[in-house]
């Protein structure tokens, strides 16, 4: 049973000046060391940032909640099973929801142009 969807669009351009302005400060404080390292070895890093960002988001948003409401973006992580396929995967706050929630399956789809990234979350429990 489908139990939450979220979806997010992210400008490439604003989250890269955000980047520049902050720069490994803002990175730590959202991005895990792993998602650091799979968007620094890009030459548009912003792009596969920006479809990390819009992921979490999109998980929050599928969770029906906001930031500040017991689950930190660092919480939420995309990396990818065997065969690439992006996944989320959770600790701290996130991981508390989940399982509060007893959400069984955590569906994840991102995409990304020049310009924006977009992810798609959705929820499901038996």
């Amino acid at each position: 049973m489908i139990c939450g969807i979220g979806i997010d669009l992210v400008e490439n351009g604003r989250l890269e000046k955000i980047i520049e302005k902050w720069g490994i400060k803002f990175l730590n404080r959202v991005f895990s060391a792993g998602e650091i390292k799979y968007c620094g070895k890009h030459i548009q890093s912003s792009i596969h940032y920006g479809a990390r960002f819009a992921a979490k988001e999109s998980f929050l948003k599928a969770l029906g909640i906001g930031l500040g409401m017991g689950v930190k973006l660092s919480d939420i992580e995309v990396i990818h099973d065997k065969n690439g396929k992006p996944v989320l995967a959770l600790c701290g706050g996130a991981k508390v929801q989940i399982e509060k929630r007893k959400i069984t399956k955590i569906h994840l789809s991102l995409t990304h142009t020049k310009k924006y990234a977009t992810a798609v979350v959705l929820l499901e429990k038996k």
